[in-house]
């Protein structure tokens, strides 16, 4: 019977990680996830992206537990991603990471103010974007036997 039970659980899908995208811009939100895709690196799961556009949404999924990353738009108006990201990191016990998408490269100090646990400038290199989610993500992945 052992045998059954684990070819079913061999079989069945895996999780996919559920990545928040926060911009006021729906093409700053787009660029993400068209650099990332679906899977940004065959050791993960499928990523399912959840796209916001306001602080209150953010707060609201964030608070609900489900989110593996937040990627928030440190551009965005009226409320910053850098400023999000200090307030989720202070609020939110056990609080997931958080990649904030810079104006420029000499704003990665403001990331760190936010405590933020990446940066990524724009305009956004792909490269340079999915090393650092996938650097983020393998933490929230358990690790395979």
């Amino acid at each position: 019977m052992s045998a059954v039970t684990d070819a079913a659980s061999s079989s069945a899908p895996a999780p996919r990680l559920k990545v928040l995208v926060f911009s006021d811009d729906s093409s700053v939100r787009q660029q993400v996830i068209l650099a990332l895709g679906r899977r940004p690196h065959p050791d993960l799961p499928e990523v399912e992206y959840v796209e916001v556009a306001t602080e209150p949404v953010v707060i609201q999924n964030m608070d609900a537990g489900h989110i593996a990353l937040a990627i928030l738009d440190g551009e965005a108006v009226p409320a910053g991603g850098m400023g999000i990201a200090k307030q989720l990191k202070d609020e939110i016990y056990h609080c997931p990471p958080i990649l904030v998408l810079t104006g420029r490269p000499q704003d990665a100090w403001l990331a760190t103010w936010s405590r933020a646990d990446a940066a990524v400038p724009h305009p956004l290199d792909p490269i340079q974007l999915a090393e650092s989610v996938v650097g983020l993500l393998r933490s929230r992945v358990p690790a395979q036997q």
